[in-house]
């Protein structure tokens, strides 16, 4: 799903958010708003958050019957964690009595009439120790902060009259097209409308995370991609549809999505080209599957007609075969499957899964699998990766789905663990080497992952696309030297920034975690506040002033307790032999134990562009940078805006600060000096409309278009002062324009309101007509 939002950090808070939220949720479409109507909005507040109750009913003016009170443990909302945490504030929208009771949403508590589409979450507190919504508050936040999501699929359905999120725009072409392919109508049959919205929903999704760079695997978001496909291909062959499905389907949620996503569509090729050959994958994984099964029913049928719950794991977990999918041809082969055993062995698989979990490294092979390749080779891998991006090889071990095998054949994802390599292992925050493996017997691995799940022995994980590898084949290894290249100047000026780090905060500013990745630095730091913008500027110059120094980078190994004596940097908890290499920048200026790759020189980093400071955690920050090309292209990019900006301001860049403070400066103050004209002007108004008052049965009334006006206070003002000047009988309906939204104010005095002239009544009304929302009490009420 897609999340619209809005946040304040010691800017605005609970007024502020909730004004927004109600101007955009109400504000006519054709004015920039969504155009809800505002009597059909209901919100639900904590009890004791009198500050939101007073906001909503006495300056919004909403009916106080809409906003209902709930107890904090259900309306909280933290981290989970020590830190912040605070109340919220949901609104929903009353969709009428056809889909629940009345009653509002603490009747209503499913959701499917008082539908929640926004919530404001008010950060005002720190959290003590505790689970669930069961902690302590332990005081205010110095800074309070503001942080709201809005349900755009759920607010999409609502604009466009349809039933649910699969029915909008950016979802519906999918699933009419599947229903098509599939020859039948979406709506005449619960079940089949099921597996329409699978696919409809999953092939979205998997548009998406493909166009975010994520690749199908047996792991982390790789896993969730290729779930997603599948599971919108197995939905697919359950309405009856054997063919291929992402061609047909996939370029229509390209044509939805990409209107507010227009990457999507100059990157559809890359895309389509990896969902198409995922569903092809996973198309020969079914027929491979089939006959299996075909296997099982054999047995079930000459035995107990039963498909054992091995059986069924065998074909989910080798061969991704899903479960209901056995369950169906099972039935109509008229045997049963102990699903039930299935559960248990994919229970006990997700339990040896949590505990791989702990380390990536380790994957989902036994660690003994290398061990024994290790013992095999007589020590670990020769990594040559230091000085050479090429090296003759011989395969040592090969593993196709977690287990070890002689041989394997294209097309297969598999791990290889050579005698020598090029390739870095993962480790140390910097990302593992890609490459390409090429061997005598012609056989091709495209590499997109290098990990150690034992320290010393590599696997080169990828893709065999051509060919067929054998265990003591030879060959060649070659890693992606421009990739390994950014890769290493991210890491060089990681070391560069911890350093500046150190010298400009204290010694204290120890590495709390990194990632370096291609043309990008993230370096995780211990430290107890934020960084002022100024600082962040002078940790990025000092960082570029040495490296423009460009100072030699060496590398040298030593006993461990001598680095430490030395004062070399090392990362806390990590677990060093008792030799280490230590990375040396400019003879001293900065040491580091470290394994990873770096550039010869600073110089060779390009430039360090510092993008953001944040905190990340209690007592942890974390600076992301970019480097060399990505920092030049990064830097030309403003450049050019500088360059827009100078143009239209008339100045040149060292000017514009000054100018355009300058320009604001006088825009606020014209602004200010307009309003305050305005209201006055206004006001002046006053004694004219009273005198004006034209009598209604025992009723003096105003009743007049004011016009523009600078805000609906002034209105507001105007309407109480006539009504003061009126006395007891009168009542005042004002009608003004502010910023082109129209806006109505009524004022009641108490004989009005005894004869039924009651303020929030004639709002609502009049807000109807206006095409808009309001109300309020039945003294002074306003709308628009």
């Amino acid at each position: 799903f897609q999340m619209g939002g809005n946040f304040s950090f010691g800017d605005y808070f609970k007024e502020g958010a909730i004004q927004l939220a109600w101007d955009l949720l109400t504000t006519p479409i054709e004015e920039g708003g969504y155009g809800l109507d505002g009597d059909r909005l209901w919100m639900t507040i904590w009890e004791k958050d009198q500050v939101s109750w007073d906001y909503w009913v006495n300056t919004i003016g909403v009916n106080p019957e809409h906003v209902q009170k709930l107890p904090f443990e259900e309306i909280e909302w933290s981290t989970g964690q020590p830190g912040p945490a605070g109340a919220c504030c949901e609104i929903h929208y009353d969709r009428g009595p056809a889909y629940g009771p009345d009653g509002g949403p603490v009747v209503d508590t499913k959701g499917d009439r008082f539908l929640e589409i926004w919530n404001l979450v008010f950060d005002e507190f720190v959290r003590g120790e505790g689970t669930g919504a069961n902690y302590p508050l332990l005081g205010e936040l110095d800074q309070k902060a503001i942080d709201t999501g809005l349900g755009v699929e759920r607010l999409a359905f609502l604009l466009q009259g349809k039933e649910n999120m699969y029915e909008i725009d950016e979802v519906f072409p999918v699933i009419e097209r599947a229903a098509q392919l599939a020859g039948i109508t979406y709506g005449e049959d619960a079940d089949k409308d099921v597996h329409l919205r699978v696919v409809g929903d999953h092939v979205r999704s998997a548009l998406m995370l493909i166009g975010d760079g994520v690749r199908p695997g047996n792991e982390g978001r790789g896993f969730v991609l290729r779930r997603l496909i599948r599971r919108a291909v197995r939905s697919m062959r359950l309405l009856g549809v054997q063919d291929s499905v992402m061609p047909e389907l996939l370029p229509l949620s390209m044509e939805a999505m990409s209107p507010s996503y227009p990457e999507l569509r100059t990157e559809f090729e890359t895309i389509s080209t990896v969902a198409y050959a995922e569903e092809e994958a996973f198309r020969r994984t079914l027929s491979q599957g089939i006959t299996l099964l075909d296997g099982a029913i054999a047995r079930a049928s000459a035995e107990d007609g039963r498909v054992s719950g091995a059986d069924a794991f065998q074909l989910h977990d080798t061969y991704g075969f899903p479960i209901d999918l056995t369950l169906e041809i099972a039935a109509e082969a008229g045997v049963d499957v102990d699903e039930a055993g299935f559960r248990d062995l994919m229970q006990e698989q997700r339990e040896r899964a949590r505990a791989d979990a702990l380390a990536k490294k380790k994957g989902h092979q036994d660690p003994t699998v290398f061990q024994g390749f290790r013992t095999l080779m007589g020590g670990n891998t020769q990594f040559v990766g230091y000085t050479d991006d090429t090296a003759e090889a011989r395969v040592i071990g090969i593993l196709v789905d977690g287990k070890s095998v002689p041989a394997a054949s294209a097309p297969a994802e598999v791990e290889i663990v050579l005698d020598r390599t090029p390739f870095y292992a993962e480790a140390g925050g910097q990302q593992g080497d890609r490459g390409t493996l090429r061997f005598r017997g012609g056989g091709i691995v495209d590499v997109i992952d290098t990990q150690a799940p034992v320290k010393g022995v590599p696997a080169h994980r990828g893709t065999l696309t051509e060919g067929t590898i054998t265990l003591d084949e030879t060959g060649v290894a070659e890693i992606d030297t421009d990739r390994r290249r950014q890769i290493a100047q991210a890491h060089t000026a990681t070391h560069m920034v911890h350093q500046v780090l150190l010298e400009q905060l204290g010694g204290g500013a120890h590495q709390a975690g990194s990632e370096n990745s291609p043309s990008r630095m993230r370096f995780d730091f211990r430290h107890t506040s934020g960084l002022s913008r100024d600082q962040v500027a002078d940790i990025e110059g000092e960082a570029n002033v040495r490296l423009a120094q460009n100072l030699a980078i060496t590398d040298y190994e030593m006993k461990l307790d001598d680095a430490r004596a030395a004062g070399v940097q090392a990362l806390f908890g990590e677990k060093y032999g008792e030799i280490v290499r230590v990375v040396d920048i400019g003879e001293g200026w900065s040491r580091e134990l470290c394994g990873g790759t770096h550039v010869p020189m600073t110089g060779n980093v390009g430039r360090i562009n510092v993008l953001g400071e944040s905190s990340i955690g209690s007592g942890v920050r974390r600076i992301e940078a970019l480097v060399g090309a990505g920092a030049y292209a990064h830097q030309a990019k403003e450049a050019a805006i500088v360059s827009q900006v100078s143009q239209l301001m008339g100045a040149r860049p060292e000017e514009l600060p000054e100018r355009i403070s300058q320009l604001m400066g006088r825009l606020k103050a014209a602004e200010k000096e307009l309003a305050s004209t305005q209201a006055a002007a206004l006001m002046a108004r006053a004694s004219v409309l009273a005198a004006a008052a034209r009598r209604f049965g025992n009723i003096d009334a105003v009743v007049e278009n004011v016009g523009e006006v600078a805000s609906a206070d002034d209105l507001r003002n105007l309407a109480l002062d006539i009504r003061g000047r009126l006395g007891e009988r009168g009542a005042v309906a004002l009608i003004g324009i502010s910023n082109n939204r129209p806006l109505v104010v009524v004022a009641t005095s108490p004989e009005a309101r005894a004869e039924a002239v009651r303020a929030g009544q004639l709002v609502r009304s009049a807000a109807q007509a206006l095409g808009g929302g309001g109300g309020g009490k039945d003294d002074v009420a306003q709308g628009g």
